[in-house]
């Protein structure tokens, strides 16, 4: 499709606001070798778009301007690279692109081949769209970090999820539970009864003084926290911490380094772990085939066409919403 041209979405400076995205025509990228072309049919955004084009993750992203944002897609294979064996043209699929690039905000975007997984039929568009950043950083953290069983076989463990009205903990409530977790989850008021019909087993209201100290209704201790929230002091976690207990920090900044720098040094049993997502194909895999079988659905807040994204951005930047934003041609 080499000279041809999209519609998508960019902006061309860092530090603006929904109003700086611009509905533009660009030239289809064309797949490298280990790459694949995707007609996007959704996309989905999150926070970390927000940040980004903020300047709030800078030098790492983006890596240049104009950027066209969003990393999370699901379409239909139109090309492939040289390289690519394990999709094809036609194929439904689903894919991560990178943070640095992005590129999800357009009718194409070329995604690496091992970060693309087939979606099927059972899968929606706009429900696989959902799944890649939010869903693997979700799994990231309870499986690979804190060592969960989502096949129910471990120890009982209590967990809490804070902020559970955004993607990552919309699906870390219901992956805690597969593997027979008794969840605790912390979201605004208006969101208590939808945690709770996705498996939440208590649910706070975030803005109480109970929300804030994030103290469990029941008197539990915390095995495992999955932090997706506000940073958040040491001395707030620790009280409700079990003796082993452990926060895993979705959106780790510079003081949560610093905070599981020390309780390394002093060999503490409490321990706050930043948990920076490393994506994985057969992760992805997964989840999809999670979605498939009904045991995890994605949370779809509200839809929004390509060609307005100005509403989508600036709900994303309110973080207000339960569920995913998810952006169509």
């Amino acid at each position: 499709m080499a000279g041809k041209l999209m519609h998508a979405v960019h902006y061309t400076n860092c530090g603006g606001g929904p109003s700086d995205l611009k509905y533009v025509e660009v030239p289809v990228p064309t797949p490298k070798k280990d790459e694949v072309l995707i007609k996007v049919e959704a996309a989905s955004i999150s926070p970390i778009d927000w940040l980004i084009q903020q300047g709030r993750v800078k030098p790492m992203f983006p890596r240049e301007l104009p950027q066209i944002p969003g990393t999370d897609v699901a379409g239909e294979v139109v090309d492939v690279g040289s390289g690519v064996k394990n999709v094809k043209a036609g194929d439904k699929v689903i894919a991560m692109l990178g943070f640095a690039n992005g590129g999800g905000l357009a009718e194409f975007a070329v995604a690496k081949a091992n970060l693309t997984v087939i979606r099927p039929l059972e899968v929606s568009a706009a429900e696989g769209a959902g799944i890649p950043s939010a869903g693997l950083m979700a799994h990231q953290a309870l499986t690979d970090s804190a060592g969960l069983k989502l096949d129910g076989t471990g120890k009982p463990t209590n967990i809490l999820i804070t902020n559970a009205s955004e993607g990552v903990g919309n699906y870390a409530i219901q992956l805690a539970k597969l593997g027979n977790a008794h969840v605790t989850a912390t979201c605004a008021p208006e969101h208590i009864d939808l945690a709770k019909s996705i498996g939440a087993d208590e649910v706070v209201d975030q803005i109480t003084p109970d929300g804030q100290a994030l103290k469990s209704p029941s008197g539990k201790k915390y095995d495992i926290v999955i932090h997706c929230g506000e940073p958040t002091s040491w001395s707030t976690f620790e009280p409700h911490l079990a003796s082993n207990g452990k926060i895993f920090d979705a959106k780790p900044t510079p003081s949560s380094a610093r905070a599981y720098l020390l309780k390394k040094l002093t060999f503490s049993k409490k321990q706050l772990i930043p948990v920076l997502l490393s994506c994985k194909g057969e992760n992805m895999d997964f989840l999809v085939k999670l979605v498939k079988e009904g045991k995890v659905k994605t949370v779809i807040g509200s839809k929004y066409s390509l060609s307005n994204p100005e509403d989508a951005w600036a709900k994303n930047a309110e973080n207000k919403i339960f569920g995913k934003i998810i952006l169509e041609p």
